[in-house]
């Protein structure tokens, strides 16, 4: 059975989202965890190393980090294919934007939100505005990230947008306001979100 370590209203409900696309059982262990204002702890019932969610538990096997959860669900549950396996098209796509999130799109942003100054060369991520000019420009072009299917990317880096629109860390235009709607327009979102 796979247990998910998880706490609510953090990077987790994406976990929650993809395993409901891919319509696998699982079951939701909630973890306490040590928040930016200073509150909460670390739970020593938790495998990821730093404490921190998502981490989730399959049959012996503890992974950490979403983008590696997601690579690891879809890989090996295939009841719905929600990412091209190795070897298919589209894989390099698949695996590039799934580390976008965590390694360029939220640094970028939330190094705006905080005013902390782009340094070109000696921080590994982009400027922000270059971030939001790159996935409007392939956006504009296509449904999903990976073309007219849906995947793990847009749970994944499409779900981090969606929350980044609204809380106004990203500006919200026309592309990404209409592919916001159709991620989001999806049963396994709206049991997600409680709905």
């Amino acid at each position: 059975m796979i247990t998910l370590h998880h706490s609510p209203n953090t990077r987790a409900a994406s976990i929650v989202w993809l395993l409901e696309e891919l319509g696998i059982p699982y079951e939701i262990h909630d973890v306490d965890w040590r928040r930016p204002d200073g509150t909460g702890a670390r739970d020593p019932a938790n495998p990821h190393p730093h404490g921190k969610v998502p981490a989730l538990s399959d049959d012996g096997e503890t992974v950490f980090e979403s983008s590696a959860i997601a690579i690891y669900l879809t890989d090996r549950y295939r009841t719905v294919p929600m990412g091209p396996l190795p070897g298919q098209a589209t894989r390099g796509a698949y695996l590039s934007w799934l580390a976008y999130r965590p390694g360029v799109m939220e640094p970028a942003l939330i190094s705006r939100r905080f005013e902390i100054k782009h340094v070109p060369g000696a921080m590994g991520w982009a400027p922000a505005d270059e971030v939001e000019a790159v996935l409007n420009a392939h956006l504009a072009t296509r449904d999903y990230f990976l073309g007219d299917t849906f995947s793990a990317v847009d749970i994944m880096l499409g779900g981090g947008l969606n929350f980044m629109m609204m809380s106004k860390m990203v500006a919200e235009t026309p592309v990404l306001k209409a592919y916001a709607a159709r991620i989001t327009d999806r049963a396994a979102f709206r049991k997600m979100m409680g709905g």
